[in-house]
């Protein structure tokens, strides 16, 4: 890995080629990107080693404009003769392609000319037998954990860094590394005749900021114990409280729902929504993309718009869509710097710790896993399999398992009570629990 930036480097000079060589063939436009990773992946099972992977990759798109109209090709050989290749071949479908108005490079005052560092880069020079020794690690602790669990789907370890790239004939080239490290392992309980399978897992850019690896897999086990003896349930209307790595998914059917292509295309359930109340008055959501060390930083998007700290959600108040160039240009807006994703999302609070939530839900569901794509964008109409606990008197009863929750997606939003202190930090929104007022749940 110690190449990284080595290779970057190499990189850009033929990122800069390329442009030129687009340039000399006569286009009004074009842009590169690439990013690429390199690393290691292990992954054991019941002590054994199952996987051992090295792997390199990361292929380079070019793009060209004539005019309107806009060619697309990719190469993952990097000498120069086949970028230009690229090149030429993006360019002759270009001329076979019929123009689009809202095609084109991002506008050239909206690019990160120049960035911030954002301390993305913390690679680790790690031989295949630590991190072996990383899952077994892992592993071993689910297992010794308790005698009901009984078996294991495996333990996995990755560490990986690598580079973006971006470059246009804007003049602009920009690149910065980055680096990733996890484990997770899933292991198998039984009692009686029944058996359950749950998980935990670990991401970090730095490999000292990982959870202890058995830590991890105590989790594990926890988790699956957790799931023994799960009932059915009637169906019913009750508070349902979302779990704070579940949470994430409501919030993601958020980004959904107000980005570029879905509202351009007319099928989000949040159409004409900007400047409207989708949410409670206390929830509030901030952006933050330049958050050193953060799992979803990032200096400038994939199109090299910048990044910006913004107000997504005040007070209940959607403040922005989520929008690329293209789909900028489709709705008459401009580009918020959302080609390739959100950057750290950071949902406020009203509520406390997991157990005065779980108190708060009174009666009710605890959603700890979901399961199936039951989501309708256009209407909002919410239906999925879930599994987690039933609460009685603010204390967790009993596991459940095999059952369906049903609600709107606006009406969810809405009807949300409360967002705990909690907070999930495994990926790019930043969550506690979320407490919904009412949702129906079918079972038996």
């Amino acid at each position: 890995m110690s190449n990284i930036i080595q290779d970057m480097k190499a990189v850009e000079a033929l990122v800069a080629q390329g442009l030129e060589h687009a340039r000399k063939i006569g286009v009004s436009g074009a842009e590169m990107a690439i990013s690429r990773q390199a690393g290691l992946s292990v992954s054991t099972r019941l002590g054994e080693v199952e996987n051992i992977e090295f792997n390199k990759d990361g292929a380079l798109g070019v793009t060209v404009y004539r005019g309107k109209a806009k060619g697309s090709a990719s190469t993952s050989d990097l000498r120069v003769e086949a970028i230009r290749e690229a090149v030429e071949a993006a360019d002759r479908i270009a001329k076979l392609t019929s123009e689009d108005d809202a095609n084109g490079m991002a506008d050239a005052d909206t690019l990160a000319f120049d960035y911030p560092d954002l301390d993305l880069y913390h690679p680790q020079d790690i031989d295949p037998e630590q991190a072996i020794a990383l899952a077994q690690r892992c592993e071993r602790a689910a297992l010794d954990s308790d005698p009901r669990i009984v078996n294991s789907d495996g333990a996995s370890f990755a560490s990986h860094a690598g580079f973006k790239v971006y470059g246009n004939t804007h003049g602009m080239i920009g690149s910065y590394p980055s680096s990733r490290h996890s484990l997770s392992c899933v292991v198998i309980a039984k009692e009686g005749e029944q058996m359950e399978r749950d998980y935990d897992y670990a991401i970090a850019r730095r490999l000292g900021e990982l959870d202890d690896a058995a830590q991890v897999g105590r989790n594990a086990a926890k988790n699956t114990l957790a799931r023994l003896g799960a009932k059915k349930l009637g169906t019913m209307q009750v508070p349902v409280l979302f779990q704070a790595d579940v949470a994430t998914g409501l919030w993601g059917h958020l980004v959904s729902a107000i980005s570029g292509g879905s509202l351009y295309r007319r099928s989000s359930f949040l159409l004409d929504s900007l400047g409207n109340q989708i949410l409670p008055d206390f929830v509030e959501i901030l952006e933050d993309p330049h958050v050193k060390g953060a799992l979803a930083s990032t200096p400038f998007d994939s199109e090299g718009v910048r990044t910006v700290k913004r107000n997504i959600i005040e007070s209940g108040v959607l403040q922005t869509y989520l929008l690329t160039s293209y789909s900028g240009r489709r709705l008459g807006m401009q580009t918020t710097g959302h080609a390739g994703g959100i950057h750290n999302w950071y949902v406020k609070g009203n509520g406390d710790d997991f157990d005065a939530m779980v108190k708060r839900l009174g009666r009710g569901l605890i959603v700890t896993e979901l399961m199936g794509q039951g989501i309708n964008m256009v209407t909002g109409d919410y239906s999925r399999g879930a599994g987690g606990f039933w609460v009685e008197n603010g204390e967790i009863q009993y596991p459940v398992s095999e059952i369906t929750i049903a609600g709107n997606l606006k009406d969810m939003f809405m009807g949300m009570q409360a967002i705990g202190s909690d907070t999930e930090r495994r990926g790019g929104i930043y969550t506690g629990s979320v407490l919904i007022d009412r949702m129906t749940v079918a079972g038996d």
